[in-house]
């Protein structure tokens, strides 16, 4: 990656492209992608000042009374389009309130909060994410399906189908918008595919995660193909994680690695995962925000279920990947990809930094395969579930101070507000499985 981009860079870049339209871009606090479209004369303007919109119109954002926002494009986030159409880019935004304040309800926001506590400690977040997802056929309608010819396998290399066809074509698309891709290769499940890029930033990382999304997406859709972030689509199979690797840095300087102590992990890593297991009950609302995302929550297809760490096997909420030196990470692997990135690397974030400035202990690592242990040898080790519905998630983070510190008063009662209500709308379905399995007895 080169230098970071200025205004007078976008000008000029636009200018050099033949750019005609501009796609200002924010997260809503489900971590939904918006944006409002603007003609190219209108860029100077946008960048010096901001661009006002309807906030009212936005889930959870403000009441109709206060609703004027301001969205102050970053620079740094300038890319065109690399598809069909070549005259449209695209910037990533900022939400303010019309007196020049930050706006407490944007995620982004709620992140960059808990970079700069990090940054008063003495610390830079690094973050990568692994994002898994699937590629269905869509019907002659254009409406989704959870169908798919593809029968492959782990980094199966087969005869070349839609879906690889799509998967490389959203690399090159990635690629041409500045990531550094590392690897691209089918996953567990038929139809299940991952795509993984080099780390960065903690902010970045997440402007990175919600662009991918919106990439997969739309270049599916080319392909005559529907990507899903959909934890569980299908039942009996693996479903979709997005698993985060996490590190601080001091300067140029790895602060998770010390070769000195045991696992060659410095105390400040030890307290970064006891800070994550004191508070992975309560996060999880955030990093698995759906009620189907607890389907994937599940013993039997190597997503976590228990609370402990582990520097050996994946059985574990915490691993310890086996790199060390400016390698050195932690990996909670609990995270599915239908959350809001921006809200999910803040709750780690402060999690971990609580650890390290409470100095907690986590308990001992977990060196067997711990699907394997009896309910009484993990209560004897210490050992907890994570929430097993979203409604027991958002029972840990309503009783968790930190969470409200971190999300803030706006995002975090707008957010258990969405969840409460989803909940509530899902316990009075009748579904599916209810009248195929109680409708020819009773």
């Amino acid at each position: 990656m080169g230098k970071a981009l200025t205004q007078e860079d976008v000008l000029r870049i636009a200018q050099e492209k033949k750019i005609e339209f501009i796609r200002l871009q924010f997260t809503d606090i489900l971590g939904t992608i918006k944006n409002v479209s603007l003609p190219v004369i209108q860029l100077e303007k946008a960048l010096s000042q901001g661009i006002s919109f309807d906030g009212s119109s936005i889930e959870g954002f403000t009441r109709i009374e206060e609703s004027d926002m301001i969205l102050k494009p970053d620079p740094r986030t300038f890319v065109t389009f690399p598809w069909e159409s070549a005259d449209e880019a695209r910037l990533i935004c900022d939400v303010y309130t019309p007196n020049g304040q930050p706006f407490p309800g944007d995620p982004r926001y709620v992140l960059t909060k808990a970079i700069e506590e990090a940054e008063e400690l003495g610390f830079t977040p690094k973050i990568g994410a692994e994002c898994e997802f699937f590629l269905f056929h869509l019907t002659e309608d254009g409406a989704p399906t959870t169908l798919t010819h593809d029968k492959g396998g782990y980094f199966d290399m087969g005869p070349v189908d839609r879906g690889e066809r799509a998967r490389r074509s959203i690399t090159l698309a990635l690629e041409q918008m500045g990531f550094e891709v590392e690897t691209s290769h089918h996953e567990n499940a038929p139809g299940q595919h991952e795509i993984d890029f080099k780390y960065s930033t903690a902010l970045t990382a997440a402007d990175r995660v919600s662009t991918f999304k919106f990439v997969t997406k739309t270049v599916a859709r080319q392909h005559g193909l529907h990507a899903t972030f959909m934890p569980k689509p299908i039942y009996g199979i693996a479903g979709s994680g997005m698993h985060v690797n996490i590190s601080l840095f001091r300067d140029s300087e790895n602060a998770f690695y010390n070769h000195q102590e045991p696992y060659e992990l410095d105390p400040v890593a030890i307290h970064f995962i006891a800070g994550l297991l004191a508070h992975a009950k309560s996060i999880t609302a955030i990093t698995n925000p759906l009620i189907n995302s607890y389907k994937r929550l599940v013993a039997g297809f190597e997503a976590p279920v228990y609370v402990s760490w582990s520097a050996s096997n994946r059985s574990a909420l915490v691993r310890v990947p086996a790199g060390r030196k400016k390698s050195t990470r932690l990996e909670l692997r609990s995270p599915d990809p239908s959350t809001n990135p921006y809200l999910a690397f803040a709750v780690m974030i402060k999690a971990g930094l609580d650890g390290i400035k409470r100095k907690l202990t986590p308990p001992d690592a977990v060196t067997c395969n711990i699907y394997e242990l009896s309910q009484a040898e993990r209560n004897a080790s210490g050992i907890e579930n994570l929430p097993r519905d979203l409604n027991q998630a958002l029972e840990a983070l309503t009783a968790d101070p930190l969470m409200l510190e971190t999300l803030g008063e706006h995002v975090f009662t707008n957010f258990v507000k969405a969840k409460r209500l989803e909940w509530e709308m899902y316990q009075s379905k009748v579904h599916p499985w209810e009248v195929e399995t109680y409708l020819p007895v009773f």
